[in-house]
């Protein structure tokens, strides 16, 4: 490839289980499944969460309306968005404080799930609650911002670029916190990838895809924070395919997907259908400069790095990821969504 060509093409960074089956003439069975409260105390939140739930505290919202309690023998249906699933963690949280929890249930096979041995509850991590908050600074003389997403206990994977030349990097979680990176943060300048370590983080560690190999064709969800300060705060997810397994001039380090992002998205996951990360959104082509060269505008070429980079990166670092197969039925957008917006950070490099 000529040095004018790669010039060209060089991209813009973008620092920013069966159902079970009804026997021939028998009425079909209610949608969904009911969880029954046997506690003997009524209970102010409702989990169900599909298995396997994960590492962390990945239970998501309350299923209950605030203010309504579940009493005590009384029965709440749950249905799932994806009517195959059939595998799911339960948790009741009781208004003395308990938690009665149940996991890999069965709900295709048994639609009446009764919950009745409660528990106290686990005590929450005390660094969360004793580190304290690092508000951005107002008087901070250049700030840009990018995203990250939790790969293990207190670690946050970004890309290099994102926090190269910072004097502080800080991050926002889902709950509105602002807590600080702690320096020095590992980096892979050549890969363009870096992990940090932020003390008091809470929130779901987002799984690695180990298996299958990513295949052209496939779909995927890019999550992250464009544009910030001209849209809006909160998180955006854009869907894409898989366009080819390698970057530009044959990178084998990435892959072409068509999900679109902007300034802003950098670092943000990319994820399968299942909710596994499969790349660490990195760039997108620099139409511009091919237009100017070419007379055509390229249309939503974008870039990831890819999980296998990530995972050798990482073992490199000494952070040890959580890993999972993507196996089995595939999970709606909104249902990804949901997954990676409890371990998506807004980060913001001040200078």
């Amino acid at each position: 490839m000529s040095d004018m060509l790669r010039a060209l093409l060089l991209a813009t960074l973008l620092a920013l289980p069966a159902t079970a089956q009804t026997p021939p003439g028998a009425p079909e069975p209610p949608a969904g499944f009911r969880v029954v409260n046997r506690t003997g105390a009524e209970a102010t939140a409702l989990h169900a969460v599909r298995s396997p739930r994960g590492e962390g505290n990945d239970w998501g919202n309350s299923l209950l309306t605030p203010g309504r309690p579940l009493p005590v023998n009384s029965g709440f249906r749950v249905v799932p968005t994806d009517p195959a699933a059939c595998r799911f963690d339960l948790r009741l949280v009781l208004a003395d404080g308990r938690e009665s929890v149940l996991r890999e249930q069965d709900v295709c096979q048994n639609r009446n799930i009764d919950m009745s041995q409660a528990a106290a509850a686990r005590a929450p991590a005390p660094q969360a609650a004793n580190v304290p908050q690092a508000p951005p600074n107002q008087q901070a003389r250049q700030v840009s911002t990018g995203t990250g997403w939790i790969v293990a206990a207190d670690r946050v994977m970004t890309n290099e670029h994102v926090i190269n030349g910072c004097n502080r990097v800080i991050l926002r979680t889902p709950e509105g916190r602002w807590l600080a990176a702690t320096p020095p943060a590992r980096a892979d300048a050549a890969l363009d990838l870096a992990v940090l370590t932020v003390p008091g983080l809470s929130g779901p560690i987002l799984p690695i895809r180990s298996g299958p190999a990513v295949r052209r064709g496939e779909s995927v969800i890019a999550y992250g924070f464009p544009l910030a300060g001209l849209l809006s705060s909160d998180p955006k997810l854009t869907r894409g395919e898989v366009n080819g397994l390698a970057g530009i001039a044959d990178n084998r380090n990435q892959i072409q997907i068509s999900a679109e992002v902007q300034p802003g998205n950098s670092g943000g996951p990319l994820l399968d259908m299942q909710g596994n990360v499969v790349g660490v959104i990195v760039s997108k082509l620099n139409a511009q400069r091919v237009a100017q060269r070419t007379g055509d505008i390229a249309q939503n070429v974008n870039f990831a790095i890819r999980s296998e980079a990530t995972l050798a990166f990482l073992q490199r670092a000494q952070v040890t990821p959580r890993l999972a197969a993507s196996t089995g039925a595939e999970r709606s957008a909104p249902d990804v969504g949901e997954l990676a917006h409890r371990s998506t950070m807004f980060i913001r490099c001040e200078r």
